[in-house]
């Protein structure tokens, strides 16, 4: 997981990576905590089950021969008018270590055609049976492996098992992290273990790419001969012709692009990444990519094995281009020039243990070489492959806390802007004394751009202005952006008069002094996860912990309205009739919106804990609320998904929601939870008559239908979403590891083959595909990106008849393909 972090005029972080890492130990520390809970209270409740159920097991043996246990039922009392609706949960599942007499119990249960307990779906019950789990595990007592009836029999599969797999009769039972889960075969499989899985033969082509990386990045936007503007997002340079708004895609980095530069001769590009984690945590390399931006080809790859922690900046020489200058992100920041010829590296020095933002060649001079950053400028010498370094001197002037860029004026002068809203000159002369100081902004001076004629631009950060100077710094022009896009971060100059800007809040707005500026790009600004495609329009929403409700147009590419809400979003569902909207938020209240007004038609409360997702059953009369409190709130549905009223209460998780979904007859749910247990509510229904129900909408992980989904070595928490096209054809997949796959469905085989996909820099928080599966929708999590996938190739038949269809060669378990 990629970690994006932010350095401005008051913050200021040093070591991204060591941050990333930290984060990634953290959540997985979070997970543990949170099994560990989930864990203590199944325990808990399945010893006073246990203590409950033994008298009663004790009778029927004595007064019969052995024969399956009859499960028992818990009749709750409802108020009067209230609506009582019951679903089944997974049966005690045999764990090495128990009592002799529930391992009895148990092996009476496994006889097939079993009568499961009961769970109350009711706003007022009494303490529901909770699901069983074992006990937490740290992630590195797992290991992978495949196991037989015989080995489950003989107590062989103890806790550390992870995803091992046991074929028993009419079910199938997959541990994950030691948690059994009982899968039901469907009636039409005659030989489970024939089954062959193959890829799916749909594949992806990235399409659009939504959103800009302003909030954390210097210097990242340039206009080209093509008219084209070139920038990044998570691991994609995105080149987006601004006229036709059309996009062309770099996507050779492996992590998330941190830097970019353009050649003298405005056609090569060099591109520098984070070095990022694998799925251990584990660093990987980064490297410096030289392209041509006209055919996408990678020209040359630079230190691969050399930066530590990721690449903070590159600048090419002037004189042809010839040497890249590269700033690392290791603790002494290293200096080091290449060739970018040969891909050797000509020189290389520490430069400071402080932040360093921007580095550059001196156009005049390639052997001068100026870096600054926080509370420094540096003026580098490079002579017979050794550096010698000049420190610049504010004498009299006030040391600001951040020179955060810096140009070259026509006369040779260097000026920066820095932290106080201040343009410094700094002299030729060996001292490098400061020659002037202008003051230009309010805040800091965020980036500064000279224009062909010796004119300046600067950028402000708290005042939002673009202010034009003339070459002796005369202010000439003014504009200021609005708010809502945030503050200045970078400028390109496109004609003279045209102007990019690039800003803080993500946003890429174009315009003139004279007319004002538009965005052109825009995209969320902080961590994002609620995802929900319209059921009949080419349009989707997203919303994230920056508080923004977004609503996209994939055919038009661009962002038909967003509002801003006062708790952030984590979740989203559209009504089946198109109209509006629900929202789920952080503190457990919801809100529907109207497509049209965005106003807010509904809203109502339901707990005090973060919700987790919103499906409406396949005919909008009912509403599931799926909450980090356990429960799944159900709401009926009126005037066109206008007015909703509370219906009941599904209880019996002992972990948060994470997924649910809806029969396609409206009268059945199917969730997930944090603890990974599957759970059926309906009225009168048993687990094992589920396994033929055909579901509206497939999103849970887990599902006799999806197993195949679990990658060798996943120990529950890193498959993040999961959404099945509508042909039910294929499934998507979003997991902790930056990818996205794409499966046939279904997929009930472990280790299924499938479409591996890279483009985003962090964890996949969500997919989802349009309503004509014409295209899949992939959401980053910290990358603040959303990439759109067109659906390419096909075939012919549904997942019916490929799930009927055995095949006498078994499945030899292939690595995913990467596309």
């Amino acid at each position: 997981m990629s970690q994006v972090y932010d350095v401005s005029a008051d913050s200021s972080a040093e070591f991204p990576d060591r941050t990333s890492m930290m984060e990634v130990r953290l959540q997985a520390q979070e997970d543990e905590i949170t099994l560990l809970k989930s864990s203590l209270a199944d325990a808990l409740r399945r010893i006073r089950l246990h203590d409950q159920l033994l008298p009663l097991l004790k009778q029927q043996l004595d007064r019969a021969p052995p024969r399956r246990v009859q499960s028992l039922q818990l009749e709750d009392a409802l108020p009067q008018g209230e609506a009582k609706v019951e679903g089944t949960r997974a049966k005690l599942h045999r764990v090495p270590g128990l009592e002799e007499e529930d391992e009895e119990q148990e092996e009476d249960e496994e006889g097939g055609g079993e009568q499961e307990k009961e769970l109350s779906w009711m706003s007022s019950v009494e303490e529901p049976i909770q699901p069983t789990t074992i006990r937490g595990l740290q992630r590195e007592d797992f290991q992978d492996r495949s196991c037989s009836p015989e080995e489950l029999g003989s107590g062989k599969i103890n806790h550390k098992t992870l995803c091992c797999v046991c074929l028993l009769g009419q079910s199938i039972k997959m541990f994950i992290r030691g948690r059994p889960i009982t899968m039901y075969i469907p009636s039409n499989i005659q030989n489970y273990e024939d089954l062959k899985m193959e890829p799916p033969s749909e594949r992806l082509e990235l399409d659009w790419v939504y959103g800009y990386r302003g909030r954390d990045c210097r210097a990242n936007l340039y206009f080209l001969p093509t008219g084209e503007a070139v920038y990044f997002i998570a691991c994609v340079v995105v080149l987006y012709h601004i006229n036709k708004r059309t996009q062309r895609h770099y996507r050779k980095h492996t992590d998330c692009v941190r830097c970019l530069t353009l050649h003298p001769d405005k056609v090569r590009v060099a591109s520098g990444q984070t070095a990022g984690v694998d799925k251990d945590g584990k660093p990987l390399q980064p490297c410096v990519h030289i392209w041509d931006s006209t055919t996408l080809v990678t020209l040359q790859q630079i230190g691969l094995g050399t930066f530590q922690r990721g690449v903070g900046s590159v600048a090419f020489s002037f004189d042809s281009g010839a040497f890249l200058c590269v700033i690392d992100d290791s603790n002494e920041h290293m200096l080091s020039v290449w060739d970018c010829n040969k891909g050797t590296k000509y020189a290389e020095v520490k430069s400071t243990n402080e932040a360093v933002f921007t580095v550059e060649f001196n156009p005049s001079d390639s052997t001068n070489i100026i870096t600054c950053g926080k509370s420094h400028v540096y003026f580098w010498t490079l002579s017979t492959g050794q550096f010698t370094k000049k420190q610049g001197i504010f004498g009299k002037y006030k040391k600001p806390k951040f020179i955060q860029c810096f140009v070259f004026s026509l006369t040779g002068d260097v000026l920066t802007g820095d932290s106080e809203g201040n343009i410094l000159t700094w002299g030729k002369s060996a001292t490098f004394q400061i020659m002037r100081q202008t003051r230009a902004h309010e805040g800091s001076v965020f980036t500064l751009c000279t224009l062909q004629g010796g004119a300046l631009l600067s950028g402000g950060g708290k005042d939002r202005k673009i202010i034009r100077w003339s070459a002796d710094l005369a202010p000439e022009r003014e504009c200021e952006i609005p708010e809502k896009y945030g503050a200045v971060r970078t400028i390109a100059d496109v004609d003279g008069e045209e102007l990019l800007v690039g800003t803080t809040r993500n946003a890429i707005l174009r315009g003139t002094f004279s007319d004002g500026f538009v965005a052109i790009v825009q995209g969320h600004v902080d961590e994002m996860w609620g995802l929900a495609t319209h059921p009949s329009q080419n349009i989707f929403l997203t919303c994230g912990h920056d508080r923004q409700v977004c609503l996209w147009n994939t055919e038009e590419h661009k962002l038909d309205w967003c509002i801003t809400l006062e708790e952030y979003g984590l979740c989203a569902g559209f009504c089946p009739n198109g109209s509006v909207v629900s929202v789920g938020l952080s503190t457990g209240r919801w809100l529907v919106l109207d497509l049209l007004t965005r106003e807010v038609v509904s809203e109502s409360t339901d707990g005090n804990e973060q919700l987790s997702v919103m499906r409406y059953s396949p005919d909008g009369s009912f509403l599931a609320v799926g909450s980090h409190d356990n429960f799944i709130y159900i709401y009926n549905v009126t005037e066109s998904g206008r007015r909703y009223t509370r219906f009941g209460k599904c209880n019996g998780h002992s972990s948060f929601i994470t997924h649910l979904d809806w029969s396609k007859d409206g009268k059945y749910i199917m969730s997930n939870s944090g603890d990974y247990e599957i759970l059926y509510y309906s009225m009168t229904v048993n687990r094992f008559e589920s396994k033929d129900r055909e579901w509206a909408s497939y999103t849970c992980v887990l599902g006799f239908h999806v197993m195949g989904v679990w990658l060798e070595g996943s120990d529950g928490t890193d498959i993040n979403a999961l959404c099945r096209s509508h042909s039910e054809r294929m499934v998507a997949v979003a997991d902790d590891f930056c990818k996205v796959h794409l499966f046939q469905y279904p997929c009930p085989k472990p280790k299924a083959p499938s479409h591996r996909y890279e483009g985003h820099g962090s964890h996949v928080t969500n997919v989802c595909f349009t309503h004509s599966d014409s295209h899949l929708l992939s959401m980053g999590g910290k990358d603040t990106c959303i990439l759109q996938w067109k659906v390419v190739g096909g075939g012919v038949g549904d997942s019916r008849e490929r799930l009927a269809s055995a095949s006498s060669t078994s499945t030899s378990s292939p690595e995913p393909a990467t596309s």
